[in-house]
């Protein structure tokens, strides 16, 4: 069961209203296909959100969406404009982007596009929708729209493995290693030369085989093998996100960002995080050992080993489950969620929190 809080004026929780809630909520989702009802294959793989929007996916590569679809981001079949007709729409409740029969194996989201990596006539590419003004599309020069999926312009042949959104722009990392980005690049998030790129170009300068990427609000996260620990920022370091940076960071199991910071959960259960925290958004002192992290715009909610979900950071909108209020920041510390039921998954976006567990 799928539980949400936090911001909702877009109705982007999928719970069946556009208020604020700061206390889960339960998900109005489709029921799963007859073929994956039960088993691994129905269980949720991500969840990722933009500005207004999000995107859910599970791992049968079924992908949901819901929130803000004025402009395509969460790919409906929105027709196009007619002289009696719009092409406004929100949704509030999850609805099944059915978009082909191809497998959704991945998903990634920036302020107003989405990005999925899937299977289209044997290859594995990368389709985007939405609104992308300053090339978060990746479909070439001048493609700021698109209300239905289009692939992004040619990279390599080599396949994506790894996708991750930022507020404007995207970058994959594929099966040999390297990385691509397109999008917002006047900070220097997809390397040289300083700006905007409207097709996938790649991010030179990796001294190592990249694993994964994670994207903040002007720059991008890439991670290697945790057996060495090797890491690389690329952008701004606003927020002292670049020189703060430790050597190494051996033995990593997740990574994320923030708009204006870096977290890094360690096997351990200890998570490291560096950056901006005028809301308390980085790891308050004494956390307990965790096992999973979901990293918002500017908070954190974490799975304990112990089971518990704690949450932290910008809480304006009720999305570290304190009550809605001008000020609802949890810094310095951390707030429970009530949970009932094991917890399988967190999630967390722009304001919003989620959490999966079994029924």
């Amino acid at each position: 069961m799928l539980f949400a809080f936090g911001s909702n004026g877009s109705g982007q929780l999928g719970i069946g209203h556009r208020d604020d809630v700061s206390i889960p909520t339960l998900c109005i989702v489709p029921p799963p296909r007859a073929e994956h009802n039960s088993g691994e294959e129905d269980e949720i793989a991500c969840i990722t959100a933009g500005g207004n929007h999000t995107l859910i996916q599970r791992r049968s590569g079924v992908l949901y969406g819901t929130g803000d679809n004025t402009d395509g981001r969460c790919h409906l079949g929105l027709p196009h404009k007619t002289e009696n007709q719009s092409c406004s729409a929100n949704l509030n409740n999850l609805t099944v982007l059915e978009y082909s029969t191809s497998m959704v194996k991945q998903c990634a989201a920036t302020w107003e596009a989405s990005a999925i990596i899937t299977t289209r006539e044997s290859a594995t590419v990368i389709l985007t929708c939405g609104t992308g003004n300053r090339g978060e599309l990746g479909q070439g020069f001048d493609k700021s729209s698109s209300i239905d999926f289009g692939m992004v312009g040619s990279h390599t042949n080599v396949t994506p493995v790894d996708i991750a959104g930022g507020m404007n722009h995207f970058v994959t990392v594929m099966s040999n290693g390297e990385a691509y980005g397109w999008g917002s690049g006047r900070k220097g998030q997809i390397g040289e030369p300083k700006a905007d790129c409207w097709s996938p170009r790649k991010l030179e300068g990796i001294p190592f085989r990249a694993v994964r990427a994670v994207c903040g609000r002007d720059f991008t996260y890439i991670v290697g093998s945790p057996d060495h620990g090797e890491h690389l920022i690329l952008g701004s370091d606003k927020f002292h996100v670049r020189s703060a940076a430790p050597t190494t960071i051996p033995a990593w199991k997740e990574i994320g960002a923030s708009w204006g910071g870096i977290y890094v959960l360690l096997e351990s259960g200890a998570l490291l995080s560096w950056g901006r925290n005028d809301h308390g958004q980085l790891s308050p002192s004494s956390l307990p050992e965790l096992d999973h992290i979901a990293v918002g715009s500017e908070h954190v909610v974490a799975l304990a080993k112990t089971g518990k979900v704690l949450a932290w950071g910008w809480g304006e909108h009720g999305n570290c489950g304190s009550p809605i209020a001008p000020n609802g920041d949890v810094a310095g510390r951390w707030n429970e969620i009530p949970v009932q039921g094991s917890v399988k998954i967190v999630g967390a976006g722009c304001a919003t929190s989620w959490i999966d567990t079994k029924e």
